[in-house]
Formats: C-alpha cells, sequence, structure tokens
C-alpha cells in the first residue's frame, strides 16, 4: 500500500512522503489564494471553494481566513454551511458537514493523530481518522473536535468545548472534555436566550 493510499485506511503513514507532499503543496497554494481574496470577491470565492473542496453545496459561506492541511481537498459540505473567522480543518483525510451546520470563529476539526510511542512520533508518523458533523449543528467559537468523531443531527456544542468522544443527536454538550448537558426540549421552542423568548409572530 503506497503512503498516499495510508492516508484514508486509518493506519500509520509517513505524511512527508514525497508523492504526498508535492500535492498537498499545490492545495495549499490555492488555499493561500483563497485567503487573499477581497472582502468584496464573493462570487469569486464561491467559485474557489468548488474547486478547492471534496464536495460543497449551494449558499456556503466560509469567513477568511480559512485554514487546512490540504486546503479543503478531503472536505465535504452541504449546503447552507457557516463558518466564521480562522476554521481550521485538519483535512488529512475526509471530514464530512451536513447542511445548515454553522461554526463560531476558531473552530478546529481533526482528522490527524500521532503515536503515543515516542520511537514512532520520532519519525513524524501520523495516522487519520474521519470526522462527521451532522444537519444543522452549531459549534460554539473555539470548538475542538478530535480524529474519528461524530457529531450527531441538530446538536450544539457549546463555546471553548474540546469533543473526544461521539456526540448524539438532538442535544447540547459543554466541556473539555465535551458531555451531553441536556436533550435540546420544547423550552427551547419557547426561549432563544436566558429569559428572552422568540416572538414567532415576527419573525
Amino acid at each position: 500500500m503506497k503512503q498516499k493510499e495510508k492516508m484514508h485506511a486509518g493506519v500509520i503513514y509517513d505524511p512527508g512522503d514525497e508523492e504526498i507532499m508535492a500535492e498537498q503543496l499545490l492545495c495549499l497554494d490555492r488555499l493561500y489564494d483563497f485567503n487573499q481574496t477581497r472582502p468584496t470577491e464573493l462570487d469569486k470565492r464561491e467559485a474557489m471553494l468548488k474547486e478547492m473542496f471534496a464536495e460543497i453545496g449551494e449558499n456556503c459561506y466560509i469567513e477568511p481566513p480559512f485554514h487546512a492541511n490540504w486546503g479543503g481537498k478531503h472536505c465535504h459540505f452541504g449546503k447552507n454551511v457557516y463558518a466564521n473567522f480562522n476554521l481550521t480543518m485538519v483535512d488529512d483525510t475526509h471530514i464530512y458537514v451536513g447542511d445548515y451546520t454553522m461554526f463560531g470563529p476558531n473552530c478546529v476539526i481533526a482528522t490527524a493523530g500521532h503515536p503515543i510511542l515516542p520511537e514512532l512520533r520520532e519519525k513524524a508518523y501520523q495516522y487519520n481518522m474521519p470526522v462527521h458533523i451532522g444537519r444543522n449543528c452549531w459549534l460554539g467559537a473555539g470548538v475542538l473536535v478530535m480524529p474519528g468523531i461524530t457529531i450527531g443531527d441538530n446538536s450544539v456544542i457549546g463555546a471553548g468545548s474540546v469533543v473526544t468522544k461521539d456526540i448524539p443527536a438532538n442535544v447540547i454538550a459543554v466541556g473539555n472534555p465535551c458531555k451531553v448537558l441536556r436533550e435540546i426540549n420544547e423550552h427551547d421552542r419557547e426561549y432563544y436566550f436566558k429569559d428572552r423568548k422568540i416572538e414567532w409572530d415576527k419573525i
């Protein structure tokens, strides 16, 4: 098995392989160009993301600067995904994001890990595990998602959380390590923030 094939197989490989590095650098050049676009160049940004990403749906918006190990090459976004400043996608293998999901500023989605054994780390060995984030999720500012994690549809991850285990659908989860706080419930249909009620007739 070639080193490049190992990237997506969940096995230890050498990320400094010549074939890998040559392809990765081309992706990073394109990412650099994206991050230099002007705020008024929305159509240009949209066209570039369609070239850069494995898949990206309509009406997605990523606020530069955007950071990704492979420039989005292994990112799969649904439609209407929004990402605030400094989204980092460690996309050494595939990252899947469902429709309508939102990322607060400074979120990190990581697929890459390094062996605990020091002898293997000395050789810069790496392994990658895909990440799946469901439909209509909201990841607050500074959320870190670790390799191999799945987050279910509609769930909210509180700001600053470190997600080390899978999170089910329809919950609010917070903390380091991130744990389920509660399910999304009828209270959330009445209040949007603390004691502030949703005025359904006005929205």
